[in-house]
C-alpha cells in the first residue's frame, strides 16, 4: 500500500539533496495553501477598460503609440488570467519575472536619455508592468493594484497634456471607475452579482448599476470637482520643477557653423524686405512676426493671420523676451554687435547650460517655465527675462549683448526647452532712487540717436513733459510719466501710408500724432534718449491666454510686440509699454495666478451682465471687505492698545472659546438626532453601532467593510460584544446589499445590551486603571 508523502516546509528544502529534487519543490509548492480567485467576470472587464482608457491617454497626451500593442495584450492577458485562475502558473510566473527583469533594463536605459523629465519614462514601465501584471490576476487585490496603475497612467498623461484633448478620456475614466468601484466593494462583501442573461428575461445589468444612477453620480461628482477646482488656490510654489526638453529631429550634436551666428526668421529670408534697414516699404509676412530679425524694417505693412505659435507653462506670467535692439536706422533697428555672441557649450551628459547671472540690487525670484513649439519659430529662443540656465537639446547656445538667446537651428514643431530665470521685482521707491551714474558700455549704446532728429524728438519730449501736474526728479518718474501721456496723446493709426524713402519714423509719428503700434514703442525709445535716459527696443510675445484646465499660456502670432527697456544704474533693466490699450507696467512676478480660474468665472459672468449690476454687486463686495476690515481693525486697536485692553481681550477670548465649544458640543448632538430620524431603521441601528465604537476608540475606517471592521474590533472587546456587533453588521449587509428584512424589534434590545456591556467593561477598566 502506498501512502502520499508528506508537504515540505520550506527548511526542509534546504536540507540535502531536496533542494535539488523538481519532485520535492513540486511537493513543496502543492503544499502552499491556495488563494481564492476573483469570480466577478464584470470587475475584471472594467478593471481592464480603465487600465485601456489609461494607456490611451497618455499615448494622446504624449504623441507616443503604445496602446497599439499595450492594449490587445492587456485583453488576451486579462482572458488567460481569467481561465487559468485556478491554477498555480508556476512555468508563466517564472516568464512574467524575465520580462519585469527585462522591463527594468529597457527603464534604466531610457532614464538615462531623459534625466530631466522622467514622467514618459515612468508611464512607460508602469504599461510595461501591467501589461505583464494582466497575465497573473487571480485576486482581488491584484486588480486593484491595476485600477491603481490606470489612474497613475492618467495622472501622467494629465500632467503632460497642453491642450484640452485628454478631457474626454478623462471623463470615459470617471464613467468606468464609479461602477468598478462599486462592484469591487461588493465583491469585497462576497455578494457577486447574478450571471445575467438575454434569454431570462431579466435586466442585463443589476439595478446598482442602472444607467439613471451612475449618471447621477457622475453629475454630482463633476459638479463638485468643477466647484473644488475654481475655488482651489494655485501656488506657484507648489508647481512641479521639472525641465522637460524634446526635438522631432536629432539635434544632439547641433551647433553654430563658422561665423554664422545671426538670427534666421523663416518668414523672412535675406534681401526680403523685413530684413532691410529701411527705405523702402512693403508687406509683412501673414504667420512670421517681422521683429524676430537681426535687422527690421518698421516700413511694412499688413496684419498676421492668428496662429498658435507654442505653449508656455510657467511659475509666473510675464512678457516671452526674444530679441533686443541698441541702434536706431531711421525706419527700423539693428543689433549693431550682432556677431559678437557668446557661444555656451554644455556637457555631453546633461541639456544643462549655465548663461550669466544678473548683477542687480533688485530683489529677484527663480521663475521656472517650459515651452512648447506648436509652429516653426526663428532660432532665437523666448524666454523671461534674465535667463540664469536653459535646458536645451542642441549642443551649443549663444548669448548675444542684448540678452537674447539664440540656437543653431531654427525652433520647429514639437520642440520643448526648459528655462530658468532670476526675475528682479520691479520697486518703484528703490528705481527713484537709482540715480544717473551711466556706465561708460550702457552710455555707448543706448543712448544713440541720429543728430538729423535729436533736437526735434527732445523739443517734443520735453513739450510732453511739461505737462506734468508735479515735478519729474528722477528718471523713473520721467519715463512712467511719458509712457502715460504717449499713451493718452497718440492713437494707432491702422492706415498709415508707407514712409518716403528718406523720411524719418520716429519724427513722421509725432508729426502725424500718431502710427502702428510698433511705432510708439520705437518713438518711446528715442524719445528718452533724447532726454539722456539708456533705452532700447524689446521685441517679443506677451503672456498670451491661461487655460486653467491645462496650467499653459497658448501663445499665439499676434501675442507678439514690442516695448521699451530702460536701464537703472545697480538695478538692470525694466520693461515700459507705451501702447494704447494695454498695461504700462506688462505683467511680471507680482502678478498672482492664485484664483485664475474664480477671476475668470467672474469676467465671463460679469461680460453677461449690465453694466449696472456689475456695479452693484462690486460694490456690496468692496462694502463688505471694507466692514470686516474695520471691525476687526477696531478690535484689534481695542485690545492692543493698552495693557487693560490686552487682559479683558484675554478673557473675553477664553470665555467665547468656552461658549463656542459648549454649542458646538449641543448642535453636534442635536444634528445627529435629527440625521437618526431620517435614517431606515437598520441603516439608524448600525449608524449607532458605530457611533458607540467610535467613542471608544475604535472609529470604522471608510475602506473596510462591516465584517472586516467587525474583525479588526474583536481583539479589543469581550465575546458578548463581538457577537453583538456580528450579528447587527451582518443583518445590515443583508439588508443593504441583499434586499432581506431586518428584525429590527431585536437588534434594538441587542443594542441596548451592547451598551451595556461598553459601559460595564469601560467601568472596569477604570477600576484597574485606579487600582
Amino acid at each position: 500500500m502506498t501512502t502520499n508523502p508528506p508537504p515540505l516546509s520550506s527548511p526542509d528544502l534546504l536540507k540535502g539533496w531536496y533542494f535539488f529534487s523538481p519532485a520535492a519543490w513540486r511537493r513543496y509548492f502543492d503544499s502552499l495553501p491556495r488563494e481564492k480567485p476573483e469570480e466577478s467576470i464584470l470587475l475584471r472587464v472594467l478593471v481592464q477598460l480603465l487600465v485601456t482608457v489609461g494607456i490611451i491617454a497618455t499615448d494622446i497626451a504624449a504623441g507616443t503609440q503604445m496602446s497599439l500593442w499595450a492594449v490587445p495584450l492587456s485583453f488576451v492577458g486579462g482572458s488567460w488570467s481569467w481561465y487559468r485562475r485556478y491554477s498555480r502558473n508556476v512555468s508563466v510566473k517564472f516568464l512574467l519575472a524575465l520580462g519585469m527583469l527585462v522591463a527594468m533594463g529597457l527603464f534604466f536605459q531610457n532614464i538615462i536619455a531623459q534625466l530631466n523629465d522622467t514622467r514618459l519614462v515612468l508611464a512607460e514601465l508602469l504599461t510595461q508592468v501591467q501589461v505583464l501584471h494582466t497575465f497573473d490576476l487571480p485576486r482581488r487585490k491584484d486588480l486593484g493594484y491595476s485600477m491603481v496603475i490606470g489612474l497613475i497612467l492618467l495622472g501622467v498623461a494629465g500632467t503632460i497634456s497642453q491642450t484640452m484633448e485628454f478631457a474626454p478620456l478623462l471623463l470615459i475614466f470617471l464613467a468606468i471607475a464609479i461602477p468598478t468601484l462599486i462592484v469591487d466593494y461588493r465583491s469585497q462583501l462576497k455578494l457577486h452579482p447574478p450571471q445575467f442573461t438575454p434569454r431570462s428575461g431579466r435586466q442585463l445589468l443589476p439595478s446598482y448599476l442602472s444607467i439613471s444612477r451612475i449618471s447621477l453620480f457622475l453629475v454630482v461628482i463633476l459638479a463638485s470637482g468643477l466647484t473644488l477646482f475654481a475655488f482651489m488656490p494655485r501656488f506657484p510654489g507648489y508647481q512641479l520643477q521639472t525641465f522637460p526638453v524634446s526635438s522631432p529631429l536629432n539635434v544632439d550634436e547641433a551647433r553654430f557653423q563658422g561665423v554664422d551666428q545671426g538670427i534666421t526668421n523663416p518668414g523672412y529670408e535675406v534681401g526680403d524686405l523685413g530684413q532691410e534697414q529701411g527705405g523702402n516699404g512693403g508687406q509683412v509676412d501673414s504667420r512670421s512676426y517681422y521683429g524676430f530679425s537681426s535687422t527690421i524694417n518698421q516700413n511694412l505693412r499688413g496684419e498676421l493671420v492668428p496662429q498658435e505659435m507654442m505653449r508656455v507653462r510657467s511659475q509666473a506670467p510675464g512678457f516671452w523676451r526674444v530679441v533686443a535692439f541698441d541702434r536706431y536706422t531711421g525706419q527700423g533697428w539693428q543689433i549693431s554687435r550682432d556677431r559678437q555672441i557668446l557661444r555656451i557649450q554644455r556637457p555631453g551628459w546633461t541639456y544643462r547650460f549655465f548663461l550669466s547671472s544678473i548683477f542687480t540690487k533688485a530683489k529677484t525670484r527663480e521663475v521656472i517655465q517650459s515651452y512648447t513649439a506648436v509652429s516653426d519659430l526663428p532660432n532665437v529662443i523666448p524666454a523671461l527675462a534674465h535667463a540664469r540656465e536653459i535646458f536645451f537639446p542642441t549642443l551649443e547656445v549663444g548669448l548675444d549683448p542684448e540678452g537674447g538667446i539664440r540656437s543653431p537651428l531654427g525652433l520647429i514643431d514639437g520642440f520643448t526647452y526648459s528655462v530658468i530665470s532670476d526675475v528682479a521685482y520691479r520697486n518703484q521707491g528703490e528705481l527713484e532712487q537709482a540715480g544717473t551714474k551711466y556706465p561708460t558700455g550702457i552710455t555707448r549704446y543706448y543712448l544713440q540717436i541720429p543728430p538729423a532728429i535729436a533736437g526735434e524728438v527732445k523739443q517734443k519730449t520735453e513739450e510732453l513733459l511739461g505737462r506734468s501736474p508735479n515735478p519729474l526728479t528722477n528718471p523713473y518718474q520721467t519715463a512712467l510719466f511719458l509712457a502715460q501721456r504717449l499713451k493718452q496723446t497718440y492713437r494707432i493709426q491702422p492706415d498709415l501710408p508707407f514712409l518716403k524713402e528718406n523720411e524719418d519714423l520716429v519724427t513722421s509719428f509725432l508729426r502725424l500724432e500718431g502710427g502702428l503700434p510698433d511705432h510708439f514703442a520705437t518713438a518711446y525709445t528715442m524719445m528718452l534718449r533724447s532726454i539722456g535716459i539708456p533705452a532700447r527696443l524689446v521685441a517679443g510675445f506677451n503672456t498670451g491666454e491661461f487655460n486653467p484646465f491645462t496650467g499653459y499660456y497658448t501663445v499665439r502670432n499676434t501675442d507678439a510686440f514690442m516695448m521699451t527697456e530702460v536701464y537703472f544704474p545697480d538695478y538692470g533693466w525694466f520693461t515700459f509699454n507705451p501702447l494704447p490699450g494695454m498695461e504700462l507696467i506688462p505683467p511680471g512676478i507680482e502678478d498672482t495666478q492664485t484664483f485664475s480660474v474664480l477671476q475668470q468665472i467672474w469676467s465671463w459672468v460679469a461680460g453677461w451682465l449690465p453694466s449696472p449690476v456689475t456695479s452693484l454687486i462690486s460694490l456690496i463686495w468692496e462694502n463688505i471687505i471694507r466692514g470686516i476690515t474695520f471691525i476687526f481693525g477696531g478690535i484689534w486697536a481695542v485690545i492692543f492698545g493698552s495693557w487693560l485692553g490686552l487682559l479683558a481681550g484675554g478673557v473675553g477670548a477664553i470665555a467665547l472659546g468656552f461658549l463656542g465649544w459648549l454649542g458646538w458640543q449641543r448642535w453636534r448632538s442635536i444634528s445627529y438626532a435629527l440625521w437618526l430620524q431620517k435614517l431606515p431603521p437598520m441603516e439608524s441601528i448600525y449608524q449607532q453601532m458605530l457611533y458607540l465604537q467610535t467613542q471608544q476608540g475604535y472609529p470604522k475606517p471608510p475602506a473596510q467593510t462591516p465584517l472586516e471592521y467587525v474583525q479588526a474590533c474583536a481583539p479589543n472587546l469581550s465575546t458578548d460584544q463581538t457577537a453583538i456587533m456580528e450579528e447587527i453588521s451582518q443583518a445590515y449587509v443583508a439588508w443593504r446589499y441583499g434586499s432581506q428584512t431586518p428584525n429590527t424589534q431585536r437588534l434594538r434590545l441587542r443594542l441596548r445590551e451592547l451598551q451595556k456591556l461598553q459601559e460595564k467593561w469601560r467601568n472596569i477598566t477604570r477600576i484597574k486603571v485606579s487600582g
